[in-house]
């Protein structure tokens, strides 16, 4: 199970990456209207999805890159996840309460990254305290 959740993080980032190039509509449609630029930070942020999804499968970028999806991650809480739920709020019940699920599962997504980041420790079973 621990080798399919570490091979399912990159290909999440990867294919969700690609997508922001399949489907930039969707995309366009959850970002705030003060964003400048609407569409290339859709096209950005699928590179930079792309490119940190690849980057946590070589160790030697596992844990920047997993830092970095931590970074990305609560950047989009704050300036996508949360307005969305705040613009929807009132006006659409479906997106408002899809925009409500999303924050939970963001928080899971950070906390999953975390765990990117951390050496693993090796026990030595040959080193006794005396």
């Amino acid at each position: 199970m621990r080798k399919f959740l570490f091979w399912l993080m990159p290909v999440l980032y990867i294919v969700a990456g690609i997508n922001h190039f399949i489907n930039p509509d969707f995309y366009l449609n959850v970002m705030p209207p003060w964003m400048p630029e609407p569409l290339l930070l859709v096209y950005l942020s699928g590179v930079a999805e792309v490119l940190l999804g690849a980057g946590l499968i070589p160790k030697q970028t596992r844990k920047i890159s997993a830092w970095l999806i931590i970074a990305m991650l609560v950047v989009f809480f704050f300036a996508i996840h949360i307005p969305m739920m705040i613009k929807y709020y009132g006006v659409d019940v479906k997106w408002f309460w899809i925009s409500v699920v999303r924050l939970p599962i963001q928080v899971y997504l950070i906390w999953w990254a975390y765990k990117f980041t951390r050496n693993k420790k090796v026990k030595n079973p040959e080193v006794h305290s005396a």
